[in-house]
């Protein structure tokens, strides 16, 4: 069975190579500082800052795996690409919620890049599932525990 692809835009795959980057490169030796000088102090079985470091280094080390097995297997949305004829992973969309009577703009991303403070939706969250594939003028439909949402597409784009 092949492994779901990790979809990210562009800005997405620079921003997580530079994150990678700077734990390798800068990071690393700054824990591996800590844990020197920790040692420096003597004994370790009672040493707080050797144990921090220690927690410090496993935490970036978890994260330097995590980040190296997401790019092991992205897939990048080119956004230059993206067919604005209808609402796909990677494009701006700005809709209107009928209930609320009020324009709303989503960003259509993968899921590592979700970010609702950002307006940026997953493709496999309810209201990114329900929008993909709607064209301008069309409107989605939303079943949420709090109710029904209708969002009719107002423009695509693409990100700036």
């Amino acid at each position: 069975m092949a492994e779901k692809k990790n979809i990210l835009t562009y800005d997405g795959l620079k921003r997580y190579e530079a994150e990678l980057q700077y734990l390798k490169d800068v990071k690393r030796k700054d824990v591996a500082q800590k844990l020197k000088e920790a040692r420096e102090q003597g004994d370790l079985s009672e040493n707080a800052e050797y144990d921090a470091a220690k927690d410090e280094q496993r935490d970036t080390e978890l994260r330097i795996e995590k980040l190296e097995n997401l790019l092991n297997n992205v897939e990048v949305i080119v956004e230059d690409d993206i067919d604005l004829e209808k609402v796909s992973i990677g494009c701006k969309v700005l809709v209107h919620d009928e209930e609320f009577d009020e324009d709303i703009e989503f960003h259509i991303v993968g899921s590592i890049e979700a970010n609702s403070l950002e307006n940026k939706i997953s493709n496999e969250s309810a209201v990114g599932m329900a929008l993909l594939g709607k064209k301008v003028g069309d409107t989605a439909t939303i079943k949420t525990s709090m109710g029904q949402l209708d969002y009719k597409v107002l423009a695509i784009s693409r990100p700036q």
